[in-house]
């Protein structure tokens, strides 16, 4: 009988000792993953009875906590509306958190342990819990201009500056407003929610740095970035641009899409080929150079690798192991490339900044409830893309391309400006995005910018001319202007 009853005693014990345990595991050491887990209702309904952080954009709050006399001592809102509605995301209820409400949760929240003295110090003062504070780089003329300038269209807008990589403007069509998903009502949390899930044109998706697209001509910038690094070309140098352009291993042409042959007897030089975007003097350039050398220049702009800004950004892809066929087309930006609104911002950004690429960043500095900063962000080198002198030569071709080529709608009186236009072809029928990317003033730069219009309007390289040129322009100037 004794010997029953020790084994049962000591199966119950085993089991009290592994309760403790994970008890002390789930309290103590794993508390704060659980608290930051996404769509933890428990944590949001105690959060909402404390004051939370503000986001900011310079010294004005783009999302602050209001008193309210409901069922919670607070209420999350947006005084801008669908302005910053991809930076800032939305805090709800239901549905919890996206944006930075998500990824800086713990300063916005006040749990993250920096602020365990500031919690302490606000409880012994009898005073109820704050959260701290997110600035963000973002420059508020430049946001309002790329939103008013894109006009609903399905598209992005990024600026960034070239020397530190901060992000000046970073706007996705079409936005929702936040205040809808942040409401107390949950009906209404409910009914915001079903429309925006319901949406063909998918409000909730932030173009600028989660979708990634063709690139289509803008990518001809990496590909003369590769062949001018080997050193056997200049911005003056010779290449073949025929009407049309065999593609090895097949019967099938790539076509200029104007029809012609580019530059006298099928040769142009690559600053020409740049200026009128010439499929075949480009495509040609990548199956002499090589995929693996126009692979190697597109990592050092950040291709295959996605940056944390801290919203996470998609992977822009530069693919390795294809056939010379593919190589052709992928060195215009065609087959299977795809990259983000961000990564062509960052080529045209280190281009600007004499081929230093910066690691882009959206958050300035958090502070603390007592305003005392608790991180500040240092601008940081990605890589070094391109030597100083291509640099300089992809800038000089850059500048022809606005002054006289397929991007002047990008002019901007008085100061010079460096661009490249794009369509990029989707394939099944449908209409090609229109893309620019540009930097200004092309010496020295303050801003870089990359724009894309989805399906575009048209199937020449003139729709991102048309399209894209000009939102690019506008915002480039709030930035000089500000």
């Amino acid at each position: 009988m004794n010997n029953p009853l020790r084994k049962l005693s000591g199966f119950a014990a085993v089991l009290l000792i592994a309760l403790l345990i994970n008890l002390t595991y789930v309290q103590v050491f794993n508390a704060n993953a659980l608290r930051q887990k996404p769509g933890n209702s428990r944590t949001v309904l105690s959060e909402y009875d404390r004051q939370r952080g503000p986001i900011t954009v310079g010294a004005k709050s783009i999302a602050t906590s209001t008193p309210t006399q409901g069922q919670f001592s607070y209420v999350r809102t947006y005084p801008e509306g669908s302005l910053y509605a991809h930076t800032t995301g939305y805090y709800s209820l239901l549905y919890g958190a996206s944006g930075l409400e998500r990824v800086e949760n713990s300063i916005l929240s006040g749990t993250d342990d920096r602020l365990l003295v500031d919690r302490l110090s606000q409880l012994l003062a009898g005073q109820a819990p704050k959260g701290g504070s997110v600035q963000t780089t973002l420059l508020p003329d430049a946001q309002r201009t790329a939103l008013r300038e894109l006009k609903g269209r399905r598209g992005a807008v990024l600026a960034i500056d070239p020397s530190t990589g901060a992000i000046l403007a970073m706007v996705s069509s079409p936005t929702f407003d936040p205040n809808q998903l942040a409401s107390p009502n949950v009906a209404t949390e409910r009914e915001a929610w079903s429309k925006l899930q319901n949406d063909e044109d998918s409000p909730l998706l932030n173009r600028s740095i989660a979708q990634v697209y063709p690139p289509g001509s803008t990518f001809k910038l990496v590909t003369a970035a590769a062949a001018l690094s080997t050193g056997k070309y200049t911005k003056k140098t010779l290449i073949y641009g025929p009407a049309s352009l065999k593609l090895p291993l097949s019967n099938n042409r790539l076509p200029n899409q104007n029809g012609k042959a580019c530059g006298t007897n099928n040769k142009t030089t690559l600053e020409n080929a740049i200026r009128i975007s010439c499929n075949t003097a480009l495509a040609n350039l990548g199956l002499v150079i090589g995929n693996d050398v126009i692979a190697d220049q597109a990592e050092k702009f950040g291709f295959n690798q996605s940056f944390d800004i801290p919203l996470f950004s998609a992977t822009s892809v530069y693919p390795r192991d294809i056939d010379r066929p593919q190589t052709a087309l992928s060195a215009i930006g065609q087959f299977d490339v795809r990259s983000t609104v961000l990564q062509m911002a960052l080529v045209a950004a280190g281009i600007g900044n004499q081929g230093v690429v910066m690691k882009p960043y959206l958050v300035a500095q958090t502070r603390g409830p007592d305003l005392a900063v608790l991180d500040a962000t240092t601008p940081t080198v990605f890589s070094q893309a391109v030597s100083a002198n291509v640099a300089a030569q992809l800038r000089d071709m850059m500048v022809t391309v606005v002054n006289r080529g397929t991007g002047r709608r990008a002019a901007i009186p008085g100061i010079q400006v460096a661009g490249k236009t794009g369509t990029a072809q989707q394939g099944n029928g449908k209409p090609p995005h229109a893309w620019f990317v540009s930097f200004a003033p092309a010496k020295n730069p303050k801003v870089a910018v990359a724009v894309i219009i989805e399906d575009g309007d048209g199937s020449t390289e003139i729709s991102g001319g048309r399209l894209a040129a000009p939102i690019a322009r506008a915002v480039m100037e709030a930035v000089l202007n500000q």
